[in-house]
């Protein structure tokens, strides 16, 4: 059964816009999106720390769901992820989200002190990232121990318990690493420069495989998919090339209908604008203020006109 969508925005960490951040992040909390995600790569000079940010984003909204696309996984170690995604729930009232990777830009992450891992290890040490996020969420006021190849905690006695239970979204492409986000996490996340929709549908496969081999449904988990494009609001200015790969461009009508064929043709279920060229404020207000209603109404009539 298809979940019902969530639409959301990301937001840069980029210190040369941030009050365009602070503005794109305040309209998403006023309006019908659902969440709000911030890349992170701390080894980018000119990027702030994106769990700071988060954070403080968090003070000034009241209502949209924060999380990170994707935390930097070698350069957090996941006993102390845990423990900051369960205080800034607890501190929110329950709306933190969780992307992760495995790992990227590894010069960048070893310069700064990180490890510099195989695929092998950093599919590994994911593996156990998981293990220790559900361990200590679960296990709150009581001891907890996970003896991994990359990751151990020993006895630790976790604390507070998040106020929700916090969804865990897997950037990932890789079998392994798909088939992992089956078994145990509640989300993908993939990019549309990156994923074209025709990839969407054996992602979702080794997803269906995965959640098979540990008995889930498949509907556990969620499929996001950060879009990168322009909506053509008539407002001028710089526009990017319409025929560039993975990049969505059209107007309001012409975005109802790709993202509502995304969702009925590809199961995508879960929708992060990331505005490309000018006017990137008013993008958003119109894929927050008529693109989003538009997707919803044909997602229900749809589903009306099958039951």
């Amino acid at each position: 059964m298809a979940l019902t969508p969530l639409f959301g925005a990301n937001v840069d960490p980029n210190t040369d816009q941030l009050q365009e951040t602070f503005e794109r992040t305040r309209l998403a909390d006023e309006t019908a999106l659902d969440l709000v995600t911030i890349q992170d790569h701390p080894y980018q000079r000119r990027f702030l720390d994106t769990w700071t940010l988060l954070s403080y984003l968090a003070a000034r909204t009241s209502r949209i769901h924060l999380g990170t696309n994707v935390a930097n996984l070698p350069l957090r170690p996941p006993a102390m992820l845990a423990k900051m995604a369960a205080s800034l729930d607890v501190l929110t009232g329950g709306r933190v989200e969780l992307g992760l990777g495995a790992g990227a830009f590894w010069n960048g992450v070893a310069a700064m002190g990180g490890p510099q891992r195989t695929p092998g290890e950093a599919y590994q040490g994911f593996e156990d990232t998981l293990h220790i996020l559900r361990g200590m969420w679960d296990n709150a006021g009581r001891s907890f121990t996970h003896k991994g190849e990359i990751y151990q905690v020993q006895g630790v006695q976790p604390g507070p318990a998040p106020a929700h239970p916090i969804r865990v979204w897997v950037g990932a492409s890789g079998p392994r690493m798909l088939r992992l986000t089956g078994r145990m996490a509640d989300g993908v996340l993939v990019s549309s420069t990156y994923e074209p929709p025709l990839r969407l549908l054996e992602i979702n496969r080794q997803i269906d495989d995965g959640a098979a081999e540990a008995g889930r449904s498949p509907s556990a988990i969620r499929r996001g998919y950060n879009l990168m494009g322009y909506i053509d609001l008539g407002l001028g200015g710089a526009q990017p090339d319409p025929n560039q790969d993975g990049l969505i461009y059209g107007t309001v009508g012409q975005w109802v209908d790709r993202l509502t064929e995304l969702y009925s043709d590809y199961r995508q279920d879960t929708f992060l604008f990331w505005p490309v060229g000018d006017h990137a404020l008013e993008q958003l207000r119109a894929f927050a203020l008529e693109v989003v209603p538009g997707v919803k109404e044909r997602v229900a009539g749809a589903t009306t006109a099958a039951s």
